[in-house]
């Protein structure tokens, strides 16, 4: 006997429903999440890593990481640099066992104004995947939305067909110039948009639909698919299950595993907020950057100025705390401790 539509819906999980017209994508480092959500993709980043890295089931990996850092030789910041490689790599293996797309492994944050530096970077983490055999097709290198980062991106594209997704992405002026270097795939950030309306205005609710954090997608999703760009938009930093839903329909959202455990209790009816169709009928004009156009627009906008540095420091401060880590360990190791 077959199932309406409706009831179906009602019988589904909303992250069930999602799923038939989102991609979803595991924010997480915990592997036992990943496993229980069954995502297509998962995404890491510095905090992530370190927060995983402290837990003890995956002390192995840190350990591992030590001794490959240790046998790579050099000086003591280029064997905890080796390490750190190594560690976000060592995660990025162990999650592609767990699905069935690609994971994203962040270049280090501190590199964000150094164009060369981040290839650097992201070519040696490419060569990390291949000597374990995994294919640079299934992997997304992470950088920083600066002009420099997306820069970057786009030489790693073009030249080398290194796929890229640009993170700390906050501004419409960092979308279109991502949109322009023809990168794989965005991640524009709903919740710390968010935050920073509720920390500087005297608003301190949105219904979802208002929310500045899913206006801000929507806008861009809207112009990617009014203009034709195939880079994709991949929602992330979510606070609530309402941005979720109001971003449905949009290419990817990537999803915390406290938010995913949500959306598998919640059985009501879900439909896209998001859609090519509807795009195609938005007001919106192309928008033509070169450097300083670039420089001036995202200027312009106070909140993502301030989010894109304020985030630079913090994934840089987990990445200092992951470097302190890493330097213990191998002091310890050193002394046959």
């Amino acid at each position: 006997m077959s199932v309406s539509p409706d009831k179906r819906c009602k019988m589904e999980s909303a992250l069930e429903q999602l799923k038939r017209f989102t991609v979803v994508v595991a924010d997480t480092g915990d592997f036992n999440a990943i496993e229980e959500y069954k995502p297509q993709d998962a995404t890491t980043n510095p905090s992530l890593i370190l927060a995983a890295a402290k837990m003890p089931a995956y002390q192995h990996l840190l350990d591992q990481a030590i001794a490959y850092g240790l046998g790579a030789g050099g000086t003591e910041e280029e064997q905890v640099t080796s390490a750190m490689d190594k560690l976000f790599v060592s995660f990025g293996l162990e999650i592609l066992k767990k699905v069935p797309g690609r994971v994203s492994t962040e270049v280090d944050a501190r590199l964000s104004f150094d164009k060369e530096a981040m290839v650097a970077r992201a070519r040696r983490l490419v060569e990390l995947y291949e000597e374990a055999g995994v294919a640079k097709d299934r992997v997304l290198i992470k950088l920083t939305s600066t002009w420099e980062g997306i820069e970057a991106g786009r030489e790693l594209e073009e030249k080398l067909g290194i796929h890229c997704n640009m993170t700390l992405l906050f501004s419409f002026a960092q979308a279109v110039a991502c949109a322009d270097a023809h990168v794989t795939l965005i991640s524009p950030f709903v919740g710390r948009i968010l935050d920073w309306y509720k920390e500087n205005t005297d608003r301190k609710s949105y219904e979802p639909a208002e929310d500045p954090g899913v206006v801000s997608v929507t806008k861009i999703y809207n112009y990617y698919k009014k203009f034709g760009y195939k880079t994709v938009v991949m929602g992330a930093s979510f606070r609530n299950t309402g941005e979720v839903k109001a971003l449905s329909g949009c290419d990817y959202l990537t999803i915390s595993p406290a938010l995913l455990a949500e959306l598998s209790r919640d059985h009501s009816p879900l439909a896209p907020a998001l859609s090519e169709q509807a795009a195609q009928a938005c007001e919106l004009q192309r928008v033509t950057l070169d450097e300083k156009a670039f420089r001036w627009l995202h200027n312009e906008d106070r909140m993502a100025v301030e989010k894109l540095s304020d985030g630079i420091r913090r994934f840089a401060a987990d990445a200092v705390r992951l470097e302190t880590m890493i330097k213990e360990k191998m002091l310890s190791a050193r002394n046959g401790k």
